[in-house]
């Protein structure tokens, strides 16, 4: 009944804040609890899904404030998950669904996964020399947002940003592609079209910028994002290829924020969850759980002359009227 913690096992916070989101997340645990148990004892040691019901079930029926994720750390271990080092917590998102998604042996459990966390992408093609055009439908499982434009200046809120992510772009010069109906290359528009939206999204504010001499420097200043985000409101006509029933439950409502402080080489991730059964905010910062306000949550937004304050890397929204 209470909001549980996770112990640090070393270098562990990336791991365990974006396992608290997973599992606070109420139509996640709903697949989780329809999974086929392994059979065997090898089975169940190495199997994703498993050790994250029974991380779930540990945490729902113990008495601390706080439990260890030590098995589930193991497990994944054994399918090339480094522990003791510094995740990146878009990529680790990404393989722990990837393991969840090839480990969960019930189709219809992977298919209800599917329409849970991806999205759906048309990628446009258009020669402006002919009418030459290519398209191609593709999933993501987060929308890579820019925090800066192509001029390096800043964007100011989520809304620019998913504006800009969008917005249509001129190939050119080295960038041109290859014409079949010309023959030669040419200057293309390439623009990104939504197709689909999930139950749950998540957004990747892209903090880290990686420069030519190798070194990663994080972007830090303030970009504000709303409790609730209409894309309705945010993309125009062009920007959508989705009929009106889809278009009508695009209205969402900020569920997690996966916050990072520090530097690129030396940090710490937090989680801000919102409790879908209480409507409370908490922050989860490895074994120390506590409720906080919208206010709390607002300081994840940045701060240029702040640089080791939490800013937020990983926003998650819920649909707030799913089909």
């Amino acid at each position: 009944t209470e909001a549980i913690g996770l112990y640090n096992l070393g270098q562990s916070c990336c791991l365990n804040s974006l396992l608290q989101v997973f599992l606070m997340n109420i139509h996640f645990t709903g697949i989780l609890r329809r999974i086929t148990v392994p059979s065997s004892p090898v089975q169940r040691r190495n199997n994703v899904p498993y050790q994250m019901l029974l991380l779930l079930e540990k945490m729902q029926c113990g008495k601390c404030k706080a439990v260890s994720p030590t098995d589930l750390a193991c497990c994944l271990s054994l399918h090339r998950v480094k522990l003791f080092v510094q995740h990146d917590a878009a990529q680790l998102f990404l393989t722990l669904w990837n393991l969840l998604k090839k480990q969960m042996k019930k189709p219809e459990l992977v298919e209800e996964l599917r329409d849970l966390y991806t999205i759906c992408i048309q990628e446009h093609l258009a020669c402006q020399k002919c009418s030459f055009e290519m398209k191609t439908n593709s999933t993501m499982l987060t929308l890579p947002l820019p925090v800066l434009d192509a001029n390096s200046h800043r964007l100011k809120t989520l809304e620019k940003s998913l504006q800009y992510f969008f917005h249509p772009e001129e190939l050119t010069g080295q960038n041109m592609c290859f014409c079949q109906q010309c023959g030669r290359k040419t200057t293309f528009l390439q623009s990104m079209k939504l197709v689909r939206l999930p139950q749950t999204l998540t957004l990747h504010l892209k903090r880290f910028c990686f420069e030519r001499s190798s070194h990663t420097h994080k972007l830090s200043h303030c970009l504000p994002f709303p409790q609730e985000l209409d894309f309705n409101e945010v993309l125009t006509e062009n920007q959508c290829q989705a009929d009106d029933g889809e278009k009508a439950t695009w209205q969402y409502e900020l569920f997690a924020v996966v916050a990072h402080s520090g530097s690129t080489s030396c940090g710490h991730y937090c989680a801000y969850v919102r409790s879908l059964t209480e409507c409370k905010w908490y922050c989860f910062n490895d074994s120390v759980v506590c409720q906080v306000s919208w206010d709390d949550v607002k300081c994840t937004y940045g701060h240029s002359s702040l640089y080791w304050r939490e800013t937020a890397y990983l926003l998650v929204y819920m649909k707030k009227h799913p089909q």
